[in-house]
């Protein structure tokens, strides 16, 4: 149906497109039947965040933020204050503690500032310039009342953007990616590295520190995606494929996967260098519910079973260029975007496998890659009768984007909001509810008309 809406759909280009599953065109599990396309930036969309349930910003690559009510698509405000690219955006909820009742979003830039906003009025708060290079990570500590700035250091600060503490330059590679953790600590992924950060503060909170007491060093390219599953665990995924699950206590390693096969028995400095390109290894993004880490390899997507320690899922080509975004929704289902221009939505189903048919035994053995000889020779073993077998159906396809899809934001009956190097952000909408929203709106338009004509027959 949507494809009717947009035009004419994808075509296939190669052989290995061919493979990408494909859906008709009723779609009849996709609720998404119509859209609202929104224009107010310049150049490529890169960020979304959600500032509450009806509102969320936008920012890329002009510099511009845009807030917007995603109900109707009306843009807000739009906010000027940097002068190069937008590097990372956040939002600061609210807090009962804090003295400024609003909601904040924060800015960093290719300018090396970050901004503070007011979203209630759309005005500049405060603006922050000494740092020393581009900061491109933001995190916020929402219990501790505090947020970070990630780049080429680690700078703590206040609501007020009163900096209390920072570490010393790190490594020659800047933070790329930080998750908060429990008692007051931090993962930052620097270059190949996991840095754990501890944050201390008096008891009055006028003098804080920030310390390193541990450095993981198990992955063997450079980390792209942290994602927090609990209390007890996360999760980090590299440039070269590897997935690293980890104790959030004590920071040690409960899980390892990776995509090459150490049987090759190749040169250490060329172990990474297989037939697939890095982009068609590499870990894009991870999500997550209680009981699976979703990771997005180049253009596939992979369910790994943290109880069982093993892919249970997978869509090996999910689009057909690199999954840029994933994003766990309720009642086992996902979301997930691409280069290629489409998002595209999945259920995570199961069935009972009456058969004695081969299962995956490990995470990419599907490829055929393990860490260890006997992990690449290991025969899968039969599954036994009744066993549950879990597949990742496509269940909706959106076309509407003519670039990239960079990422999106899932606000559950208000729908969908996409951003992408086309320059637009695309609101998907659930086409029965609003086709019901409207009837009740005009019928509520009725009984206003018939009450002023009753009201003069009344006197």
């Amino acid at each position: 149906m949507l494809r009717w809406l947009i035009g004419a759909g994808r075509e296939p280009q190669g052989l290995a497109e061919k493979s990408v599953q494909t859906i008709g065109e009723e779609q009849a599990q996709n609720p998404y039947t119509e859209l609202l396309v929104l224009k107010g930036h310049h150049d490529i969309v890169r960020f979304l965040v959600a500032i509450d349930d009806y509102r969320f910003a936008s920012a890329g690559d002009d510099g511009i933020v845009c807030l917007w009510n995603v109900q109707t698509g009306e843009k807000l405000f739009e906010l000027h204050a940097h002068t190069q690219k937008i590097t990372a955006l956040a939002a600061f909820p609210l807090s009962d503690t804090c003295e400024e009742k609003c909601h904040m979003i924060l800015t960093a830039s290719a300018d090396r500032t970050v901004v503070v906003w007011d979203c209630d009025n759309g005005r500049q708060i405060h603006k922050v310039s000494c740092f020393h290079s581009t900061v491109k990570c933001l995190t916020v500590l929402q219990r501790m009342e505090v947020w970070l700035s990630g780049g080429s250091d680690l700078c703590v600060w206040n609501r007020k953007l009163d900096l209390l503490c920072k570490t010393s330059h790190l490594t020659d590679a800047d933070i790329s990616a930080m998750i908060e953790l429990p008692k007051n600590c931090v993962a930052a992924a620097v270059g190949k590295e996991l840095v754990i950060l501890k944050l201390k503060a008096s008891r009055d909170g006028t003098e804080w520190d920030v310390s390193e007491i541990k450095r993981l060093l198990d992955h063997q390219d450079n980390i792209v995606s942290l994602v927090s599953v609990s209390d007890l665990i996360f999760a980090s995924g590299s440039h070269a494929g590897e997935m690293i699950v980890w104790n959030s206590l004590d920071w040690t390693m409960r899980a390892y996967e990776c995509n090459w096969d150490a049987s090759l028995h190749v040169n250490p400095q060329q172990e990474i260098k297989l037939s697939q390109s890095q982009n068609e290894m590499s870990i894009q993004d991870l999500t997550c519910d209680d009981e699976c880490v979703f990771a997005a390899v180049g253009k596939g997507i992979y369910v790994y079973n943290l109880q069982m320690k093993r892919v249970i899922a997978f869509q090996k080509t999910a689009h057909d260029s690199t999954v840029l975004h994933i994003t766990y929704v309720p009642n086992r289902k996902l979301i997930s975007c691409s280069e290629d221009g489409s998002v595209r939505m999945w259920e995570l189903r199961e069935r009972q496998h009456l058969t004695a048919e081969p299962v995956p035994s490990g995470f990419f053995n599907i490829w055929g890659f393990g860490r260890t000889s006997k992990q690449a020779n290991h025969t899968a073993k039969k599954a036994p009768e009744c066993a549950t077998i879990f597949s990742l159906d496509l269940t909706g396809d959106l076309i509407g984007h003519s670039a990239a899809v960079q990422m999106f934001l899932y606000f559950g009956e208000h729908g969908l909001a996409t951003c992408s190097a086309d320059h637009l952000i695309i609101l998907w909408k659930d086409g029965e509810r609003e086709s019901r929203l409207r009837s009740l709106i005009l019928f509520h338009k009725l009984e206003q008309i018939e009450d002023l004509h009753l009201r003069p027959e009344m006197k």
